[in-house]
């Protein structure tokens, strides 16, 4: 088994209830940070050495990194923090490992798909 936690639909469901105004803020401090300059994934100014002039985070930056850590501490993996694109480990009914796939602005987790397709491999739960 690859991961520590795997979600059930209903607790997937109901995690992404108490999280969802978490991953709009996630996808906002993202755009914030990008509109500042901040290149989120080498901790830097673009074009720049460190972090900033005065040796520190932005404070968009701190707050990122808490979500982060805290989704990950779930078992959520986060696949894309400009899209709010997370993932749910589950298991299927045939024993295959999967995700429950969401995005930023769907209503609910309406799809799934195999660890290894992506995004792109996206099927309705109804073929879950």
């Amino acid at each position: 088994m690859a991961f520590s936690k795997y979600y059930t639909l209903e607790e997937a469901r109901s995690t992404l209830e108490e999280i969802r105004t978490t991953i709009t803020e996630m996808v906002e401090l993202k755009h914030a940070l990008t509109e500042k300059g901040y290149d989120v994934y080498h901790h830097q100014y673009f074009g720049g050495h460190g972090p900033n002039g005065q040796k520190y985070f932005p404070n968009e930056m701190e707050r990122l990194v808490e979500i982060v850590k805290d989704l990950s501490e779930r078992g959520i993996e986060i696949k894309d923090i400009d899209k709010g694109l997370i993932d749910f480990p589950y298991i299927r009914s045939n024993g295959e490992e999967v995700y429950l796939c969401y995005m930023h602005g769907e209503p609910e987790i309406v799809a799934w798909h195999p660890l290894e397709g992506g995004f792109g491999s996206r099927r309705s739960l109804e073929e879950l």
